[in-house]
């Protein structure tokens, strides 16, 4: 039996999660493409602030289960519809983990808004920021700008499959994580 409405908790988290994480990846991309960054700091801070909340929200997710789907959908539909749930759930665990490798092994550090969570790492002959690991720091890199690609198009199958369930099979899927079913 399908559940009609979610939880206050499950639609929260749900938003939150989504909603920052789509506007992380535009400040992440238009800092790299525009070399522009002015907004590091608040990506950074952010970045390790919506990381304690998927945190929670995949521990919620793995205690409470995956919703049951509101409509009727094909073998293949079902598969893909819980490979891109598991996909974004991993992504979003992926990409700050990502992103504290790339910044904290690049020397940089790690800050919430200027309170220190791992230190910048400064050679003291040259008092410029050295890497602690150079090879963690690239593959942090790499990581990072993969799941930027990744989860971009993962988010896209998402939308577009909430809006097929709206739009073409009238079901109440969309209804649900808005609160309105």
């Amino acid at each position: 039996m399908q559940a009609r409405s979610f939880s206050k908790t499950t639609i929260a988290l749900h938003w939150i999660v989504g909603l920052t994480i789509i506007a992380l990846m535009a400040i992440g991309w238009y800092m790299k493409e525009f070399k522009d960054y002015g907004l590091y700091n608040v990506h950074k801070s952010v970045g390790v602030i919506i990381f304690a909340v998927i945190l929670y929200r995949v521990v919620y997710r793995l205690i409470k289960g995956f919703p049951t789907p509101a409509g009727t959908s094909g073998a293949l539909q079902a598969f893909v519809a819980k490979l891109v749930h598991w996909a974004l759930l991993i992504g979003t665990v992926l990409f700050p983990l990502s992103g504290v490798m790339m910044s904290g092994a690049g020397g940089h550090g790690v800050y919430v808004f200027g309170v220190e969570l791992i230190a910048k790492n400064i050679d003291a002959a040259t008092g410029k920021t050295a890497p602690i690991n150079e090879t963690i720091a690239g593959l942090g890199h790499e990581i990072h700008e993969f799941l930027l690609w990744g989860i971009g198009i993962v988010l896209v199958l998402h939308i577009a499959g909430a809006l097929k369930h709206h739009i073409i099979d009238k079901d109440i899927t969309l209804k649900r994580m808005i609160g309105k079913a």
